[in-house]
This record gives C-alpha cells, structure tokens and sequence, in this order.
C-alpha cells in the first residue's frame, strides 16, 4: 500500500512519517491491515531534518494546490492519505486568497484525487479547534456549532464538510480531527496566532529572550506532537463505523494558562529561564486567540480511543528530550 502525507515535510508531518516508517503497516478501508510499501511525502520543500535512508520514502516538493498535481500523488495504490498541508492561522488571516487557494481548494483537490484515481482510501485531514468562535459556551462538546470567526477556522470547517460529504458519499473513508494548539513546536516561530504557546518555552530553554503578546490569563486548549501523532495513526486505525454519521471528532487536550505554562517551565528548568519571557501586548494576534474556545468535553473522542497528555510538564520535558537532545540552557 502507498500512504501519502500531504504537509509531510512539516514539524507534525515529518514526525509522523517517522512514525509510519516505524511502524511499518497501517489499516485499509477493507479493515485489513496491510504493509506500507511506500510514504509519499508532498510538501513545499523539504523538511528542516533529512529524512531517514529507507527505499520505501518518496519525496515530491512543490505547490500542489496548482493545477492538476493532486493527481500526480494519488494513484490505484493509495490506501491511506494523512492531509495536513495548510497555511497557518495568522497567514490565511492576513492573505484571504492564499488561504482560499491552499486550505480549501487544495483540499477538495486532493479528495478529488482521490475520488478519481484511488480505491475509497482512508484520509486523515488535520481541521482545528478554530472551526469555534463567536458566542460560545464556556465548555464546548460534540454538538457545539461550528461558528469560526477567522478565514483559517472557516477554511478547516469547509474542509470538514467536505470529508464527511465524500465519506457519505463512499468516495472516501474519511476522518478529520479538530486539533488543539500543538505545544512545543522546534525551530523558528511561524505565522500561527498560536506560535506564542510554543515560542514561551521553545526559546527560553534555548537562552534566549521572548515576547508573548498576550497576557498570562490567557488560556490555550493543548496537546503535545507525540500525542498528536498518536492520534493521527489511531484515527487512521478506527473502523468506518466507529465514527457513525460524523467523521468530524475535537481531540483530547488540557486547558493551559500563560501562567500555568510559565509555572511548569520554572517547575522543569528554574526561575532564571521562565524569567527570559517578557510580555508586550499584540492587538493583531490578541484578536485571533482571545475569539478561540478554550475548554472542551471531548467524551467521544475518548470513548474512541484518543487520549491526551496527562501533565504539562510531560510536554515540557517530551520537548527536550526529542528536540533538544536532552539539554537545556539554564
């Protein structure tokens, strides 16, 4: 079987390409599992760490919202596809096209592809709690409506819709999960709202300085990248009819304040790198993250099987132990 991983050169892709290789085999839509033969990773550009030497990995860098070249990756062989190639929340929010263009064109192409070229496979899309917004309850569940209030959150509702139509519809075996802010993040800051969350311990740890432009009582809902990929195999995993008439599930995480975060970070490495984190307000990124649910009932997703991180300070160390070999700045 071949899997491909759109936005497999990413932070979260690449880490579960990594997994897949790992792994080695993955449940069809016929309920079998079946050996990878091949991971076809489509992204932008290649990722910020080689890949490992296996002749079962391929790669393809390019735009492939353009055109016809979804068609190009997707073929009879394609079993499962894991979807997470995205503009991030800040960028679709400042260029309207480009996230029109990427988030839910390249989308529906993609599932057009596959609709087309493939044998029902199974996809994996990555959607956001941004698909919240607005007036919301203080704790949301599986029936709160889908009312985002960005371009990025419209962008992944859409896409959702589009999922769980094409599964009706059995031109896919499809499932997306609303993820929560993915904390700690490697490398440099992005363009998400969210890349405060990630950079208030990221950088720190580092010994450097950092601003967070929002203040310490804003909470954030959280999950680590290794539960997150868990999740995404786990998903890939769950039979047809265990997602019933919607193929759309808010994954498990914990609601963290700035403070709390600060406070675990202390807990982990000491008051002297907590005390790299200043704080200046950004009005741009306040209006993004303050219109975002924070505390969610996810019993369904549990009841499936997905299951989130138990302590912050796991994530923290989780952190560096796999991005910085195991040694932090003090």
């Amino acid at each position: 079987m071949q899997v491909l991983v759109t936005g497999g050169a990413g932070f979260l892709g690449s880490r579960l390409v990594n997994a897949l290789l790992a792994r080695g085999s993955i449940v069809s839509s016929s309920g079998d599992e079946e050996s990878i033969d091949e991971i076809l990773v489509a992204d932008i550009g290649p990722p910020a760490q080689p890949f490992p030497d296996d002749p079962r990995l391929k790669t393809r860098y390019g735009d492939f919202s353009e055109a016809d070249a979804a068609n190009q990756l997707v073929s009879k062989n394609t079993g499962a596809v894991f979807h997470l190639a995205a503009i991030v929340s800040g960028e679709a929010e400042a260029d309207f096209d480009k996230g029109m263009r990427i988030n839910l064109e390249g989308t529906k192409k993609i599932l057009d592809a596959c609709r087309q070229q493939a044998d029902c496979p199974r996809i994996v899309f990555a959607s956001s709690v941004a698909v919240y917004g607005g007036d919301m309850p203080d704790v949301l569940d599986d029936m709160t409506a889908l009312t985002p209030q960005t371009s990025y959150g419209s962008q992944k509702a859409m896409g959702e819709l589009l999922v769980n139509d094409y599964s009706r519809k059995g031109f896919i075996d499809g499932r997306a999960l609303r993820l929560p802010t993915i904390v700690v993040r490697p490398g440099k800051p992005n363009a998400a709202a969210s890349s405060f969350a990630s950079a208030i311990l990221r950088e720190p740890l580092q010994g450097q300085e950092v601003n967070c432009p929002v203040s310490r009582k804003t909470g954030v809902w959280l999950l680590s990248p290794r539960q997150v990929v868990a999740c995404f195999l786990h998903a890939a995993d769950l039979a047809s009819d265990a997602w019933g008439q919607s193929r759309s599930v808010a994954l498990p995480g914990m609601t963290v304040t700035v403070e709390e975060m600060l406070a675990a970070l202390t807990k982990v490495a000491g008051e002297g790198v907590a005390a790299r984190v200043r704080f200046e307000p950004d009005p741009f990124i306040e209006k993004i993250v303050y219109g975002w649910a924070t505390r969610f009932t996810t019993e369904r997703a549990e009841v499936m099987g997905f299951r989130a991180d138990q302590r912050f300070e796991d994530v923290i160390e989780a952190f560096i132990e796999d991005d910085l070999g195991g040694t932090f700045v003090e």
